[in-house]
């Protein structure tokens, strides 16, 4: 919202999509306002108050598509809402009752921690981040409790997904248990094979694999195997969930990057995941995985530390030039790393290789990809690990999980035509280890390039930074629209809704069915910490002067910046940073701006006792209590301090109904601050 010109498209939680008229100053009861004006339909014009930006925000749907403007107390907007959200409880009654059917089911029970896996964990030649020690505490507890586990790992490229996964495959397999680990590529199945048989090479452990690159017989005996359960761990591509493909105790199935499957593989996978413990792993959240992480239909974990004596990929993008590539390679070569080429066309892969071997002779070429023999690829991606070539050119077969330490250039090749999950990626395949990386995005003159592709090249150069994935992924979201959140029929209404409405109706929607249909369900989930929330937002409405004032602040684009920032924080600490950055930018508050702050913590307050609208107007103060008479909110904690109030005082304040809404009015307030004594007497 703080880069919102006029004109531009906003959406109001109660009165739907609208222009953005700008910050305007009105008077109110003789006292100056400060409001942010808004355009409906036919012109007409509502006005909201400072306190309530938070109910404001940018419209984001779907690029180029102009949003339908509402009109003002036609209830179509409301009508919008209520459809939408009826529909996505529909959608979300099915995950929770999944969720459901997954609680009640059985699981294997592991025991704890073996000697054997202390051993492992030892082993291990770097320093566990925080993030990790996390992560492997969550599994490890999830897989010694009764019910199954559905766990996410959210982590971003590099930061030691696989570990916390080869641990929890070990402590499958301690128990006698097999393993299964699904992966999208053939290229990864043999990455992950290495890793896993290197990492646990001194442990009575069986591993293999199954992919293309082996002959139909080796698959076949592999298949053999695992039925009579001689294999503890397999790993492997979509074949093993084949119908051909049978366990002899499956005990754990882990998916690397769940979001590259098929839904037709996802659909084989529900079935296998009812009672088995479930591990999913990934590098860019954000798809519908995420979602439902976020909606509680799954555990989530993530592992947001890079490991010590990382730097972030240097990330620069130029046109295609020889003597760049040039420069590119022989500055690796010269420190004995290797590179990465990527370039997706495999008519003109073999041209790219005859160029590079012209500009540096000697230079040790190998090419990948995907329309090669399987056992040829993976023979090339052997020697290259084995330091057998200085460049390997490929396509984006090696985009996930290829994990080689030496390798800290990669060139992209035409980078404006790859998405941006994929360049942030293909990115990550470089700066694994404490060496400085680079990475070099050749495309053509930014002028000749489509306003979206221009902005997934510049949303890759400013999130170079470690663990940027998430920010990635919330660009990735804004470039291409949101799209398919929750099925396909969930897109319609993300461009009639804009965004973060639509989120705010989904979180709702959840809370909802939380709280009235799976009750029962989610009881034992609240812990002690947990307080109830009754009410998720509370609206002031004041006629007094709490603002910043255009003698403090001057600049009107500014001050927006600074009402929304105000309006979003929701932690004491937070606002006190605030606070010391606007003293140390513009001088010490005046009156008006530390009232301001008090009205934030004022709101909290509000919100803590059940105050859905609070109104402070001609020296009284009306609170709104929940406006749904049969919350559990009547019999809580909260509404017996508010009632012993009252009781102690009673010609300060009265209970009244009016149309079915309960408020309570206080007289003599005067200020923002008698407000504040006023809530700190409960």
């Amino acid at each position: 919202l703080n880069q919102l010109q006029v004109g531009d498209y906003v959406v109001h939680v109660d009165h739907g999509v609208g222009k953005f008229g700008g910050l305007v100053r009105t008077n109110v009861s003789g006292k100056m306002q400060e409001m942010v004006k808004l355009i409906y339909k036919d012109d007409d014009i509502i006005f909201v108050s400072i306190h309530s930006l938070h109910r404001i925000s940018k419209y984001k749907g779907k690029e180029g598509l102009e949003p339908k403007i509402n009109k003002l107390g036609s209830g179509a907007w409301e009508r919008l809402k209520e459809r939408t959200k009826s529909k996505i409880k529909d959608i979300a009654r099915e995950l929770i009752q999944l969720y459901a059917k997954r609680k009640s089911e059985q699981g294997f029970q592991y025991s704890p921690d073996s000697y054997l896996q202390n051993e492992l964990e030892a082993s291990f030649i770097y320093e566990d981040t925080p993030d990790q020690i996390k992560a492997t505490a969550d599994i490890k507890s999830d897989m010694e409790s009764l019910m199954p586990m559905d766990r996410l790992v959210c982590g971003d490229v590099g930061f030691g997904k696989t570990e916390v996964a080869i641990r929890a495959a070990f402590k499958a397999v301690t128990d006698s248990k097999q393993v299964a680990v699904l992966v999208p590529t053939t290229v990864l199945a043999m990455q992950h094979y290495t890793t896993f048989k290197e990492r646990l090479k001194s442990f009575p452990c069986s591993i293999s694999y199954m992919s293309r690159a082996k002959s139909a017989a080796q698959n076949k005996e592999t298949a053999e195997k695992l039925a009579k359960g001689e294999i503890d761990i397999i790993i492997g591509t979509h074949k093993l969930v084949g119908k051909t493909i049978q366990f002899k105790d499956l005990g754990l199935l882990i998916i690397d990057e769940e979001q590259k499957f098929g839904v037709s593989v996802k659909e084989k996978l529900k079935q296998l995941k009812v009672n088995v413990d479930t591990l999913t792993l990934t590098a860019t959240p954000i798809p519908r995985t995420l979602q439902f992480s976020l909606l509680g239909a799954r555990d989530l974990s993530i592992i947001n530390t890079p490991p010590p004596n990382r730097y972030p990929v240097q990330t620069e993008i130029h046109p295609f030039d020889e003597e760049i590539i040039k420069d590119a390679i022989i500055l690796e070569m010269n420190r004995n790393g290797q590179v990465f080429f990527i370039n997706n066309r495999i008519q003109n892969i073999y041209l790219m290789e005859a160029m590079i071997k012209r500009l540096i002779p000697g230079c040790r070429v190998a090419v990948g990809h995907g329309q090669m023999a399987a056992d040829q690829l993976e023979n090339v991606i052997i020697d290259f690990i084995d330091y057998e070539y200085d460049v390997l050119i490929a396509t984006t077969i090696i985009e996930s999980g290829i994990d080689i330490p030496n390798v800290n250039t990669i060139i992209i090749n035409s980078a404006h035509r790859f998405g941006l999950s994929d360049l942030h990626q293909l990115r990550g395949r470089v700066g694994r280890s404490n060496r400085k990386a680079y990475c070099y995005l050749l495309s053509p003159e930014m002028s000749l390039l489509t306003p979206d592709a221009r902005r997934r090249l510049q949303a890759i150069e400013t999130f170079s930074e470690l663990g940027s994935g998430f920010n990635i992924a919330m660009q990735d979201l804004d470039i291409r629209g949101a799209g398919n959140m929750l099925g396909a029929e969930q897109s319609g209404f993300i461009s009639d809704l804009g965004y973060e409405t639509y989120q705010r109706i989904l979180n709702e929607a959840v809370h909802e069915l939380k709280d009235e249909e799976f009750a029962e369900l989610y009881a034992n989930e609240s812990t002690e910490k947990e307080e109830k929330i009754y009410v998720t937002d509370c609206l002031i409405d004041t006629d007094l002067e709490v603002m910043f004032s255009d003698d403090y602040i001057e600049n009107v684009s500014e001050r927006i910046s600074l009402y929304r920032e105000l309006d979003t924080i929701n932690s004491e600490q937070d606002l006190l940073l605030f606070e010391k950055n606007i003293e140390d930018r513009f001088g010490k508050m005046n009156k008006q701006s530390l009232s301001l702050l008090l009205v934030v913590r004022l709101r909290w307050m509000a919100m803590n006792f059940g105050i859905e609208r609070l109104i402070l107007k001609n020296g009284q103060m009306i609170a709104y209590l929940v406006s749904n008479l049969q919350s559990a909110y009547y019999q809580s904690d909260e509404f017996g301090k508010l009632l012993q109030y009252m009781t102690i005082n009673p010609r300060k304040c009265k209970l009244r109904e009016q149309n079915g809404k309960r408020s309570v009015v206080f007289s003599s307030v005067a200020s923002v601050e008698d407000a504040w004594f006023v809530f700190n007497q409960f």
